[in-house]
């Protein structure tokens, strides 16, 4: 790996920590100007404003915000979330029995999304303009117009509720065999998968037929090679930057998709977590819960740029 792709990953890093940074101080800001107080929410509607007020002086809610938010910031650094401002226990205690469940989830959708969505999209460029392509093109932007929360419906309606192949609710993410996985998480991944397959679909399906018109494509039919090696063998690898980069772009989409899943099927996920510390006013939960999502989506938009920046191959035999 040569001075030049070192110096470009240094920045491409240096850039995530500086985003990082940054979205730090917006989840805190936002999450300071929601309507509510974790005061009055804990104390009722009935407590007195001698009472809120203890409370909130109690919880070092009555100081700045920018003294708070130096506070946060610290605390993250060093591991230390501080404590749930509801139930007393510590955040990242509240979050790590959360975190496997929606971790677990998303390793099942990734495995399923990734392989069909890459096989596919390379299919549909090995086949270009033929019946199946049109077909597959046609339904994958059907399924992108789909919203999450409209799939997972559709699908309770029929697998749940008509047909009751299914759960409706998953509860237990304890797996004792292949039968109780695939009914628990048969509804939640596919309502992530579809519209990431989808979307990953598409822009493999583009890469690779970008590539197929390079020049060098040219050459390489020119000696008779067959349209399966072509791919597969020379315009494939160089496409592995924007394909790195449509896998990241989609697994992040995942990241939003999950919260909406997470609560349509009661899955004890962090993003339901999440979702209940917004409803219960308790702001440490949620500004940790939000920080993973965001630091997860930089991490994975990073991770591209940093495949794009080594795939690239003028970088790399400079």
């Amino acid at each position: 790996m040569n001075f030049t792709i070192l110096k470009l990953v240094a920045n491409r890093i240096v850039a995530g920590l500086a985003s990082l940074l940054a979205v730090s101080a917006v989840v805190f800001a936002i999450t300071a100007v929601l309507p509510g107080d974790a005061a009055e929410e804990k104390l009722g509607q009935d407590a007195t404003p001698e009472a809120v007020a203890a409370l909130r002086k109690e919880m070092g809610l009555d100081r700045s915000a920018v003294l708070r938010y130096f506070d946060w910031l610290g605390g993250m650094a060093r591991g230390d979330a501080g404590k749930s401002v509801v139930t007393g226990m510590p955040v990242g205690e509240a979050v790590n029995s959360r975190l496997p469940a929606s971790l677990l989830l998303a390793a099942v959708t990734t495995a399923f999304s990734v392989p069909l969505a890459l096989g596919l999209g390379i299919l549909c460029a090995l086949r270009r303009g033929s019946a199946f392509d049109r077909f597959i093109s046609m339904a994958t932007v059907a399924v992108v117009s789909v919203p999450e929360f409209l799939v997972a419906t559709l699908a309770v309606l029929v697998f749940a509720v008509q047909l009751k192949w299914l759960p409706a609710l998953s509860y237990d993410v304890n797996i004792s065999s292949p039968g109780e996985m695939l009914r628990s998480f048969a509804l939640p991944v596919l309502s992530l998968g579809s519209v990431i397959v989808a979307q990953m679909l598409r822009m493999t399906r583009a890469a690779v037929i970008d590539q197929m018109a390079a020049a060098y494509i040219e050459m390489v039919r020119l000696k008779g090679a067959s349209a399966a090696r072509t791919v597969l063998f020379h315009a494939l690898p160089n496409a592995i930057g924007p394909i790195a980069n449509a896998v990241a772009l989609s697994l992040s989409y995942l990241l939003g998709g999950v919260i909406i899943v997470e609560v349509i099927f009661n899955y004890p996920g962090i993003a339901k977590l999440m979702v209940d510390a917004v409803s219960q006013r308790d702001m440490p939960l949620v500004q940790a819960c939000a920080m993973i999502f965001c630091a997860a989506y930089l991490i994975l938009v990073m991770l591209a740029d940093v495949c794009g920046i080594v795939a690239n191959p003028r970088l790399r035999h400079q």
